[in-house]
C-alpha cells in the first residue's frame, strides 16, 4: 500500500485536546480528549447535560472554547466551516413555517453561501440528488408538516448531504421515531458512511452499539472513555456516566460476559 494512503488513514480527522466549554461559570465540557479517524461511525453517548450537544455545537463552530483545542483536519472549527454539516435535534427547529421539503434542503446550500455560485439548474440537481439519497424524492414539493418524524429526520439529513461536507453531526437522530423508522435511518447512515463520510451521532441508547458503530465516545462533561464499544462500555464507564442508574444497562450481553469471566 502507498505510504501516503496509509498516513491519510492513520491521521486523525478530529482531535480534541483538553477541550473546555463554560457557560458563565458553569462547565459544559471539561478537559475532553479524543481523536477520530476519517470514515469512522461514532456514537456519542451520555446523560442529559453531559455535553453531547455542546460538543457538536463546538465542532460546528457555533460556540467558542474556553480552554484547549478542537481541530478538524488540522484546522479550527471556524476555519473548517463547510467541512462539517450539523443536523440538530428536531424539537429545536420551528416547524411552523409553511416550507416545502425542497425549501428545507435548499437551506443547506444557501447556508454555505453557495447559492450564487451555482445556477438554478445545478441547485435543483443537488437538491434532487440529496432527496434521492435519502429516499424522499417523491416528497420534494410536500409541506414538511405532512411528514412523519422519520421522514423529517431524513429531510434534515438530505439538507446536510446537499452541503457536500466530509463530517455529519446528527444530534438525537433517533428521537421521536418508531423502531421501523430508526432502522431505516440507520441503514441510510450506513450507506452515507460507506461513501467515506465521518459520522457522529448523539444518542441515549447504549444498547447494541457494538453492532451499529465503529467507536463510541462516552461523555459526562469529561471524556469517560473512547474506543470500540465492545471494549470501552464497561460497567465502570456506564457508572461514570449515569451514576446510580447503572443497573438499567446491566442487561447488556458483554456486561454479562464480563461478570461471568470474573467469576471463573
Amino acid at each position: 500500500m502507498d505510504t501516503k494512503e496509509v498516513n491519510s488513514v492513520d491521521t486523525p480527522l478530529i482531535i480534541s485536546d483538553g477541550c473546555c466549554v463554560h457557560f458563565g461559570s458553569a462547565p459544559a465540557l471539561e478537559s475532553v480528549d479524543f481523536s477520530i479517524n476519517k470514515g469512522k461511525k461514532v456514537a456519542v453517548v451520555g446523560p442529559n447535560g453531559g455535553g453531547k450537544s455542546t460538543l457538536f455545537n463546538a465542532l460546528a463552530g457555533l460556540i467558542p472554547l474556553t480552554e484547549g483545542s478542537l481541530t478538524i483536519d488540522g484546522k479550527s472549527p471556524d476555519e473548517a466551516r463547510g467541512t462539517v454539516s450539523y443536523v440538530p435535534q428536531k424539537d429545536l427547529i420551528n416547524w411552523n413555517f409553511p416550507l416545502s421539503v425542497k425549501q428545507v434542503v435548499e437551506m443547506g446550500i444557501t447556508s454555505r453561501k453557495l447559492f450564487n455560485v451555482f445556477n438554478r439548474k445545478k441547485i435543483n440537481q443537488k437538491i434532487n440528488k440529496a432527496l434521492q439519497d435519502v429516499g424522499l424524492y417523491e416528497k420534494v414539493n410536500d409541506n414538511i408538516k405532512s411528514l412523519s418524524g422519520g421522514q423529517l429526520q431524513r429531510v434534515l439529513i438530505a439538507r446536510a448531504l446537499a452541503q457536500d461536507s466530509e463530517i455529519l453531526l446528527l444530534d438525537e437522530a433517533f428521537s421521536a421515531v418508531d423502531i421501523g423508522a430508526e432502522e431505516d435511518i440507520m441503514q441510510l447512515i450506513d450507506s452515507i458512511n460507506l461513501d467515506g463520510k465521518t459520522i457522529l451521532i448523539a444518542t441515549h441508547d447504549v444498547n447494541n452499539l457494538e453492532e451499529k458503530f465503529d467507536e463510541v465516545l462516552c461523555l459526562n462533561k469529561h471524556c469517560c472513555a473512547y474506543g470500540d464499544p465492545s471494549e470501552v462500555l464497561t460497567p465502570q464507564v456506564i457508572e461514570e456516566m449515569y451514576g446510580s442508574h447503572t443497573e438499567l444497562f446491566m442487561n447488556k450481553s458483554h456486561f454479562k460476559k464480563e461478570e461471568n469471566n470474573s467469576s471463573d
